[in-house]
């Protein structure tokens, strides 16, 4: 018999063994297939805007998935070779070398390696249409997505995995190399021996939790966060690492130890779960304390990006409300720029603003928190011209000045200032004064944009009384800009780009439009939120595999301790309520504690900072309520095939 012959014979043999594995292998195929697939999938590009930074964003995202899926395999690969150590034993016990038995493993995991890439990369095609209108969907865009085998991704997906196989077929080889004929005899030997738990350590695992929950809810205080940020970000991030590891290692056990010591222990089946977690704790603590530090980070920040793409079309909408704004040109390009806007999306709204140039302000930094961000030099405009604006956008409050009163207008980075008495003064145009009574978030003249994304400084704009503008009008040189609000501004992408061409061929001409901005802001959210999600899912995969994993191996080698329940006239009743409770207590904890960490974390960061988003715990609760039904469904599975494991002996 070759040893392609055996290593068939194996993988029908072991067949649910290796469907575990084969399992974990499709769904590594699946994900990484149909997110590099969208990077060359013709109808997702085409809708893009900035073709080159997704086609970036997307490679560099899908490197991060694929280290994601060789370290979820890596481990698979890993049980998979401790599940059969014993019968590697028994193939070296019987005259096969190393490199025989290596080999009859290379052949399995190329055998594996090729029905899970042909399957895998079926099944992503398929799903490319679905993921590719789901990006779509959250990019806004109203485009048809075809279903796509896109050659280059499918090249990528067999030469990467191609790479895997070397990598697994390595880390194989040490592991049979590792193989001591020893064990076959003393496998039962090796157990963990109960811990000894102590309340005090148990007691300092609370503390230092609720010591880093209380640091982080003042985080927007004025005192230690901002005095001593990285001190304060080091120390509460290493006493919740630490807590959390005591939480499993010291207060479960003391939990364990305790409820071992009460009056109903030898009711019921409690003393049979209790004993085997007890014995577990050394071995679990590490995986438990992972999980629920990676649950509570991959929630905090599925959670915190979702938000931002929720908010981030609120956000475009006040920092850029003109739909286009642009210097004054000539009639005749204007009649040409009208005519274009109304072919494609007609004129809702039109006004004519003029201002006062001053030259630069020094004193701005008074008004501005990053003056960086605004031009040195001011624009004077009267209170009426905003107050028609104000009309025209049907968003914001009509100003009323008297005399030489101001008002400074910012973006969101500014907050709102009403200036008390004595309020700042600011000089324009040489010896002319006015007192600044306010600082608003409204900008006239939003932050100057291009059809490829590019900004520069926005335009510093004061607001005075139109008594006082008359005044300072006099024979000075006018600029003058064109607000327009037109019918559905978010799909006028090759507009923009049409009347930008048209008024940038006037040397320093200002341009403006909501859509750049909207574009630019939501595809980069977009595609993030696609990408964060992506690596969520496949992170709460491997989470979820590693401790049902770890429970998969703790049933083969805990057979004969049920077998010897049977004798005693346990039955299979019983013996599922004793398994379906002892995995309770190795799933639920480190979940419990990951949504509690996540909580605390969203709560004291998001929630409390954007307080007007009506969706904003809806999101949030959504991201835990997938997380804890995945969960669930891990549970529910292992408990299955926990059962049918200890069960195999008596089935046959």
């Amino acid at each position: 018999m070759s040893l392609i012959d055996l290593s068939w014979r194996n993988m029908k043999r072991n067949f649910r063994l290796y469907t575990i594995y084969f399992i974990s292998m499709l769904v590594g195929v699946v994900i990484y297939f149909t997110f590099s697939s969208l990077m060359f999938n013709e109808d997702v590009v085409e809708a893009i805007q900035n073709k080159e930074s997704y086609k970036m964003v997307i490679l560099i995202a899908s490197i991060i998935v694929f280290l994601f899926i060789v370290f979820f395999i890596l481990y698979a690969n890993s049980f998979f070779m401790k599940q059969r150590k014993k019968e590697f034993g028994m193939y070296l016990l019987y005259g096969m070398k190393e490199r025989q038995v290596a080999t009859m493993v290379f052949f399995e995991t190329l055998f594996l390696c090729t029905i899970s890439v042909i399957g895998g990369i079926i099944i992503g095609g398929l799903l490319s249409k679905f993921f590719g209108a789901v990006l779509m969907n959250l990019m806004r865009y109203n485009d048809d997505i075809s279903f796509a085998f896109p050659i280059e991704a499918i090249a990528l997906t067999i030469l990467l995995f191609a790479l895997l196989i070397g990598i697994i077929t390595i880390q194989s080889y040490f592991n049979v190399k590792r193989v001591q004929l020893v064990e076959l005899f003393h496998a039962k030997a090796k157990m963990d021996k109960p811990l000894k738990f102590s309340f005090g350590m148990a007691l300092l695992s609370i503390c230092l939790i609720v010591a880093s929950y209380y640091t982080i809810t003042k985080a927007g205080d004025t005192g230690i966060w901002k005095d001593h940020f990285n001190v304060t970000l080091i120390a509460t991030t290493l006493a919740l690492i630490a807590g959390t590891y005591l939480f499993f290692r010291q207060f479960s056990g003391w939990i364990l130890q305790w409820m071992s010591k009460s009056k109903n222990y030898f009711k019921s089946n409690k003393m049979l779960w209790i004993s085997s977690l007890r014995f577990s704790i050394r071995g679990n603590t590490i995986n438990f304390t992972f999980n629920a530090l990676i649950s509570a980070l991959v929630i905090y920040t599925v959670g915190f990006i979702a938000v931002d793409y929720a908010i981030k079309e609120d956000v475009v909408k006040k920092e850029f409300p003109n739909h286009f704004v642009f210097t004054s040109q000539e009639n005749e390009t204007q009649n040409q720029i009208e005519n274009l806007m109304n072919d494609s999306h007609p004129i809702i709204g039109h006004e004519t603003i003029t201002g006062i140039q001053t030259e630069n302000i020094s004193n701005s930094l008074t008004f501005y928190s990053n003056p960086e961000y605004y031009t040195e030099e001011f624009y004077l405009f009267p209170e009426s011209q905003l107050n028609a604006i104000v009309e025209l956008r049907e968003v914001g409050e009509k100003v009323d000045l008297e005399g030489e009163e101001a008002i400074v207008l910012t973006r969101g980075i500014d907050d709102p200032i009403k200036f008390k008495s004595p309020e700042p003064t600011i000089t324009v145009l040489e010896d002319n004064t006015f007192r600044v009574i306010e600082k608003i978030r409204y900008p006239l003249l939003s932050i100057p944009t291009s059809s490829g994304g590019d900004t520069k400084p926005q335009p510093s704009v004061l607001i005075i009384s139109d008594e006082a503008f008359m005044n300072l009008k006099g024979n000075r040189t006018l600029s003058s800009f064109e607000v327009y609000k037109i019918e559905d501004p978010k799909t006028s992408n090759e507009l923009s780009k049409d009347v930008y061409d048209i008024v940038m061929k006037t040397d320093g001409a200002y341009y403006s439009a909501f859509v750049d901005q909207y574009s630019s802001n939501t595809e980069s959210s977009s595609l993030v939120l696609f990408s964060v999600a992506f690596f969520a899912v496949i992170a709460l995969f491997a989470l979820g595999s590693v401790i049902y994993f770890k429970q998969l191996r703790e049933a083969t080698e805990e057979k004969e301790h049920y077998k010897v329940l049977r004798k005693i006239g346990v039955g299979n009743r019983e013996i599922k309520k004793i398994i379906r409770k002892q995995l309770l207590f190795v799933f639920l904890p480190p979940l419990m504690l990951g949504l509690v960490h996540s909580w605390f974390l969203l709560y004291y960061s998001v929630i409390i900072v954007i307080n007007d988003l009506p969706s904003l715990t809806t999101i949030i609760f959504s991201v835990m309520g997938f997380y804890v039904l995945t969960y669930l469904i891990f549970y529910v599975s292992s408990t299955s095939i926990y059962y049918r494991i200890i069960n195999e002996k008596n089935e046959r």
